[in-house]
């Protein structure tokens, strides 16, 4: 289970990025929302205990029990139908006593280690018909559920990480190719009906959240308010912002216009508090975290080791993204957090745990002899 590893290959950089991406997360939050920085900090704790754990065992064999992982995930998100909690529309929880957790922010990680495991086995016959309607299948199943919860975020970041793991694995570029050449009108048509009066794909709040962002001026007062009001916070700390827990009467967050600033919109308040200067410390922080990971994928032993450490890399990188194109416009309001930052035990241990798996592929390397001979 505890394998001999040579201290010079944990990547004590990537553990350090983490921690301080964290931390400047829960100062945040302290000025957002100051009641929750004790809980932030206790799923920091949490979290990082997990990481340190998990970054010593051999992900090899985790990725042994690969379909009891796939079992428990679809056995947690069908829990979360039947037995739920309910909160702002939504049953996404699951609740045991006290402890209340989120469980498809958890399947995204147990789906990276199960897909990690099933493209290594059939990595010769990943091309096949047979092996991508499988593919596809043990897919459809986790995003149904998550889709019906309603999470139509976390159902789009599975899926973005779905497809960085076929990238990764080596699906052909023909079969790449062919998917974007239907994807793409498909998905303006499907924005052409999700807007029309009576369409059914997709719940009434969300599709005004694109009716939202398509006609903000429309929407200013009512849906697109936490948006644009997000924009404002953001244009108004200018370069070095008001300050940490500034008392300014003619601010976003002192003013109440955004609800919850501690969640999906916690980059607006560090934009209004710390400025451009602030945002850009955040962006630089999680490219350097998720470049760390790819240099760790780079100099995996294996495919799956390559493949957890893509799908991590993956979840970091995207969910920043567009949390951050949420907040300044860029994309419709989708309800997804800030990775590191936004207030959240689920998400803060799940992320931690990823962390962890990526140290332990980066503990066992690929001899460079093997990598001479084209092994890697």
């Amino acid at each position: 289970m505890l394998k001999r590893y040579s201290v010079k290959n944990y990547n004590f950089l990537l553990l350090l990025l983490v921690i301080a991406q964290t931390v400047y997360g829960i100062v945040a939050i302290g000025s957002a929302r100051e009641a929750y920085q004790t809980k932030q900090i206790e799923g920091l704790i949490i979290g990082l205990v997990g990481l340190v754990i998990l970054s010593l065992i051999d992900y090899s064999l985790i990725l042994n029990f690969y379909w009891v992982l796939y079992g428990g995930n679809i056995l947690l998100l069908t829990a979360v139908i039947f037995l739920g909690s309910e909160g702002k529309g939504a049953q996404r929880w699951l609740e045991i006593g006290s402890f209340r957790f989120q469980p498809s922010e958890l399947a995204k990680i147990l789906l990276i280690l199960f897909f990690a495991q099933f493209i290594m086995k059939h990595r010769e016959k990943l091309n096949t018909f047979k092996v991508l309607l499988q593919l596809f299948g043990m897919m459809l199943i986790p995003l149904v559920l998550v889709f019906k919860q309603p999470d139509l975020s976390t159902t789009i970041m599975i899926l973005i990480i779905f497809c960085a793991l076929l990238f990764i694995g080596g699906l052909s570029i023909k079969l790449i190719t062919a998917v974007l050449v239907v994807f793409v009108p498909v998905a303006a048509i499907l924005l052409m009906i999700v807007i029309q009066p009576d369409q059914k794909l997709i719940k009434d709040y969300q599709q005004t959240r694109i009716l939202a962002w398509l006609q903000p001026d429309k929407y200013s007062n009512t849906e697109g308010y936490q948006q644009q009001n997000s924009m404002t916070a953001i244009g108004s700390g200018r370069l070095t912002g008001k300050g940490y827990k500034n008392n300014e009467v003619a601010s976003v967050k002192n003013g109440n216009f955004i609800s919850e600033p501690q969640t999906d919109f916690i980059f607006a308040m560090i934009g209004e508090d710390l400025g451009f200067a602030g945002c850009v410390a955040v962006i630089f922080l999680q490219g350097c975290i998720v470049f760390q990971i790819l240099g760790i994928c780079r100099r995996a032993k294996d495919l799956a080791g390559r493949l957890i450490c893509a799908g991590v890399a993956a979840n970091i990188g995207f969910q920043s993204f567009m949390n951050i194109a949420v907040t300044t416009g860029l994309m419709p309001n989708t309800g997804i957090p800030l990775p590191f930052i936004s207030y959240g035990s689920t998400s803060m241990v799940s992320l931690c745990l990823g962390v962890g798996l990526v140290l332990n592929v980066g503990l066992q390397p690929l001899d460079p002899r093997d990598m001479r001979n084209g092994e890697w």
